[in-house]
């Protein structure tokens, strides 16, 4: 029981974070200025060593003619969050693009994931990969708080990107094992995207 308290006092001076659940997956709706533009589903599957994540993208009214588009990422689990080795990204009438992702960076699917594993506490950089090239990208924590969804109410780390072209907040729910409830950007010309959590399932 010593033993078991001393453990659990360790976990928290050193700030241990809960990981996402073995198996989720999280359906979201997409908004463009507040208008419900597609849904959005993403599955991450994890033991602990390995992970996979799978998104598919199906719109709605006009860009429902775009068809359905799927992302997958699959990689290892580290103690410092998600290491991605492979990214694909199939889209109809489109020949599927597949990389391997360079040590030390992110793909466009695993990056907020990679945060839920492993919140950062200060400012961090990460380098983003996807078939067009690679990124950096910075990110701050800008503080705890309440944030409601279709999905529920949260209490949320929010973190922050800002740039001279557009502004990303992303809420992780620290309550929820760090899941990924809300992403809102905000272009340089006041246009919103927000990807919004409406079920979270087992």
């Amino acid at each position: 029981m010593r033993r078991l308290t001393s453990l659990l006092a360790l976990s928290a001076a050193l700030g241990v974070h809960a990981a996402p659940p073995a198996r989720v997956e999280i359906a979201y709706e997409l908004l463009r200025d507040g208008t419900a533009v597609a849904e959005v589903r993403e599955r991450l599957e994890h033991d602990g060593r390995s992970y996979r994540l799978t998104e598919t993208w199906k719109g709605k009214g006009v860009y429902a003619l775009r068809g359905e588009a799927i992302r997958s990422s699959r990689g290892a689990v580290a103690g410092d969050g998600l290491r991605p080795e492979e990214f694909e990204e199939r889209r109809p009438g489109r020949e599927a693009k597949r990389i391997r992702v360079a040590a030390h960076s992110q793909d466009r699917l695993s990056l907020l994931w990679h945060f839920a594993f492993n919140p950062p506490a200060a400012r961090v950089s990460v380098v983003v990969a996807d078939h067009k090239g690679v990124s950096t990208h910075a990110y701050e924590p800008g503080g705890r708080e309440r944030v409601k969804t279709p999905a529920g109410d949260f209490e949320a780390l929010r973190l922050v990107r800002s740039g001279p072209d557009r502004r990303v907040q992303v809420w992780l729910a620290t309550d929820r094992g760090n899941l990924p409830v809300r992403l809102r950007i905000t272009e340089s010309d006041g246009t919103t995207i927000e990807q919004v959590a409406v079920r979270i399932l087992r």
